[in-house]
């Protein structure tokens, strides 16, 4: 949510911010409709006085016994006034608040323009590709291969988009949840939280994955959500929180099932498990203060980046321009990693700083010095477990089609050197 009082004093650069993205100027509508609802709150105020007032004349006059009907007259007027003032101040209001909350957020400074993930730029490069001495199959064709990836069944169950794991490929999933969860528990100082996959409204839009994207979430009938990414119900935790600022930062850590509907998606990444409708992630949420929050990006994005290099899974690192940075996000960093198998780089965590931008939309704040300032609020797949297994899959299958077992998994794997 946008500061309505910042776009009011220079309504200039906030179209100039939301052009970047794409958006047709809106700030001299808006700023038309907010002096339009402080008239009309000016005029509310002034009836209200003048109904007081004449509340106390008709006391006044009925205890002198005076006639006092054209001043109760008056009152019902006033009454009628208010209550059509009152109704029309929260229509404007409303009208503001729908039009501000379809609006992403600003763009750092720091993110270049671009219309889409082709001008994203490549921050850095991690890892050594390895040289195959054979032709590197897709992650699919080795886990039908070894009877342990399992669609049909998956499909019989459950449609398109699922997918059904047996065996030591279950157990490899599994592992690299454990993984991820020890080591940024352990070393990184994230804590363990075990969330609710179904959340209401307000953890949604609060979230901003309401209105926006709907379409893209699963909604049960009694009308709560399918979590999209455990991000929902960690950062929703502060919703209409002061928090103490010597608390701060907040890290937590999430290993959760998430729920996706694909829409937009058709006929893209059909085959394997690479976009599905549920997956498994290791989700990281930081709550902190408007100063620390651009270090804080930082540290999370190596945490993440971590990973990867303990799995020695090579990897990139990408700064999002305008046109495919997130909704939320006012800067992303995207870590893809190699797959050989599709001889491509493919997303594998995305962390994003949305600075103040879900604060505002729960009342989320801390105690700063002149007083409870909007908290600034950051999430990151560190990392997508189901992307993660794609790329071990793919980087460490031999010629045979076996996969070895990363040395940095083998302890949550009994033992276990090789599958297949």
């Amino acid at each position: 949510m946008h500061d309505l009082r910042a776009l009011r004093a220079d309504p200039a650069s906030f179209d100039a911010a939301l052009a970047r993205r794409g958006i047709a100027p809106v700030a001299s509508s808006l700023v038309t409709r907010d002096e339009e609802r402080r008239t009309t709150l000016q005029a509310l105020q002034e009836r209200q006085a003048q109904r007081k007032n004449l509340a106390k004349e008709i006391g006044q006059g009925k205890r002198a016994q005076v006639n006092t009907s054209d001043l109760e007259a008056r009152a019902v007027e006033l009454r009628d006034e208010i209550a059509t003032l009152e109704i029309r101040a929260n229509e404007i209001e409303r009208s503001i608040s729908d039009v501000l909350a379809t609006l992403p957020n600003r763009l750092d400074d720091s993110v270049p323009d671009g219309k889409d993930e082709t001008e994203n730029v490549t921050i850095k490069e991690w890892g050594t590709r390895r040289d195959f001495s054979f032709t590197p199959k897709q992650h699919f064709e080795l886990g039908e291969a070894l009877g342990l990836m399992d669609f049909p069944t998956a499909a019989k169950l459950s449609g398109a988009r699922f997918t059904v794991l047996r065996g030591a490929l279950s157990r490899l999933e599994r592992a690299l949840g454990q993984f991820m969860l020890d080591v940024h528990t352990q070393e990184f100082g994230y804590s363990e939280t075990s969330v609710p996959l179904l959340v209401n409204d307000a953890a949604m839009y609060g979230t901003d994955k309401l209105p926006k994207f709907a379409e893209d979430s699963f909604r049960t009938e009694d009308g709560r959500w399918l979590i999209p990414t455990a991000e929902v119900p960690l950062t929703a935790s502060v919703a209409g929180d002061i928090l103490d600022a010597k608390t701060l930062p907040l890290r937590m850590t999430a290993l959760s099932a998430c729920f996706r509907s694909e829409a937009g998606s058709a006929g893209r990444d059909v085959r394997g498990m690479l976009r599905q409708h549920q997956f498994s992630k290791v989700e990281l949420v930081s709550v902190t203060t408007p100063e620390e929050s651009e270090a804080e990006h930082e540290r999370m994005t190596r945490c993440a980046e971590t990973i990867l290099e303990r799995l020695e899974i090579p990897y990139r690192r990408l700064l999002l321009c305008a046109g495919d940075t997130g909704f939320g996000a006012a800067k992303t960093f995207d870590l893809e990693g190699w797959l050989p198998g599709q001889q491509a780089w493919r997303e594998i965590s995305s962390c994003s700083n949305t600075r103040d931008f879900q604060a505002r939309r729960m009342n989320a704040r801390y105690r700063a010095e002149n007083g409870p300032a909007f908290v600034h609020t950051l999430n990151g797949s560190g990392l997508a477990v189901g992307r993660t297994l794609i790329a071990v899959l793919e980087n460490y299958q031999m010629e045979t089609g076996a996969i070895i077992v990363p040395d940095a998994l083998r302890p949550y794997m009994a033992g276990i050197e090789q599958i297949g």
